[in-house]
C-alpha cells in the first residue's frame, strides 16, 4: 500500500467516525460504552475547533462543526497531503 493510500484510508476513516458520531446524536446512546467513548474521544479534537459555528442553543441548536470539519478534510488536507507526498515522491 502507497503513503498516498494509506493518509487517503485514515482521511476516509476520520471522515466515516464524523458521520457515525453524527448519526448516533440522534438516537438514545450509553457514552460509556467502549465504542461510543472511542467514536467521541477520535473525533472531539477535530470538531471543537468549529462549535462556535453552531446556530441555536438550548440543546436544539444545530451543530455544523462535523459539515465544516469533513468539508476541511475534504478539500483542504487531502489536497495539501497528497501534493506534499508528490514533492516527497520526486525528491526522494
Amino acid at each position: 500500500m502507497s503513503l498516498a493510500n494509506l493518509v487517503n484510508t485514515a482521511i476516509d476513516i476520520v471522515i466515516y467516525l464524523i458521520v457515525a458520531r453524527s448519526i448516533i446524536s440522534f438516537v438514545p446512546h450509553d457514552p460509556h460504552k467502549p465504542i461510543f467513548r472511542f467514536i467521541y474521544e477520535t473525533t472531539e479534537p477535530l470538531l471543537k475547533p468549529f462549535r462556535r459555528f453552531s446556530i441555536g442553543g438550548g440543546g436544539f441548536g444545530i451543530d455544523f462543526s462535523p459539515l465544516i470539519a469533513i468539508f476541511l478534510l475534504q478539500v483542504v488536507v487531502k489536497p495539501v497531503l497528497f501534493y506534499l507526498i508528490g514533492l516527497l515522491w520526486r525528491i526522494g
